[in-house]
């Protein structure tokens, strides 16, 4: 089976030191694939990695066959799309400029949006629900319209991946749904591969094709929700108590 994204015996860290060693996996088009573990167990520092926002220790990360290393910043903004939990803190910008980030990959060196750019970008903001604001301030709204909006920067990039870390912290349980189904929406209508992390894990069993769970500097395993989301697994991951599994999950 051809795979368009996958890593091979990747090693993530700061300062030489790994924090999480030997990661692989392997991703068809349209998969969805999220990571979860205990806070401070490398997921974030994965994602930076896999997204080239951090230098890996080790391996490899490759996109259709070809080494993420040999992509030039243009063609990976092309083809990656990130959206992760460091806030920017653009001054004079509103949330509609901030939106219209994603398309500056496919404009002139002036980066002048065209007419059908700002389409796309309108579009993008009203699929996250955040048309309503975008000649706020970025500034000066909410945590949770701010995920809204970089994600909507996200999807004006039409990436092939998207790389997100905790997009549904700050939001109620509405927005978190919707913000959710339209990332699966992008993963079976457009083929767009997603990953996230994410500490909710509802809703990691919901939107997930392939989870992948993190502990003490190792990849546990990487399976379907169906074989993750069991007692022994859950447990073991987060060193549950007994019983807690069975009040997590309503059972």
């Amino acid at each position: 089976m051809n795979f368009y994204f996958k890593a091979e015996k990747l090693t993530v860290g700061y300062d030489n030191k790994p924090v999480v060693e030997n990661i692989e996996f392997a991703l068809q088009k349209g998969q969805v694939l999220t990571l979860i573990g205990p806070n401070g167990s490398g997921k974030s520092t994965v994602l930076k990695s896999i997204a080239r926002q951090q230098k890996a220790l080790g391996g490899d990360v490759y996109i259709g066959g070809e080494p993420l290393k040999r992509f030039r910043p243009r063609e990976l903004a092309r083809r990656v799309a990130v959206v992760l939990t460091e806030r920017p803190k653009p001054e004079l910008m509103t949330c509609e400029d901030v939106a219209a980030a994603g398309r500056y990959p496919y404009t002139g060196a002036l980066g002048i949006l065209s007419e059908a750019d700002r389409e796309k970008v309108r579009d993008a903001l009203r699929t996250v629900n955040a048309l309503d604001i975008k000649d706020r301030s970025f500034s000066e709204i909410s945590d949770g319209q701010l995920q809204r909006v970089l994600l909507a920067r996200a999807i004006c990039q039409e990436p092939e991946i998207v790389v997100l870390d905790e997009p549904t912290s700050f939001l109620d349980i509405r927005y978190a749904v919707e913000i959710l189904d339209t990332l699966r929406k992008m993963a079976r209508e457009r083929g767009t591969t997603v990953i996230l992390s994410l500490h909710e894990l509802q809703y990691a069993r919901r939107v997930s094709d392939l989870v992948m769970c993190v502990k003490d500097g190792k990849v546990l395993c990487i399976d379907t929700p169906e074989a993750v989301f069991t007692k022994e697994v859950i447990s073991r991951l987060y060193d549950l108590p007994e019983g807690y599994y069975e009040e997590l999950f309503g059972l």
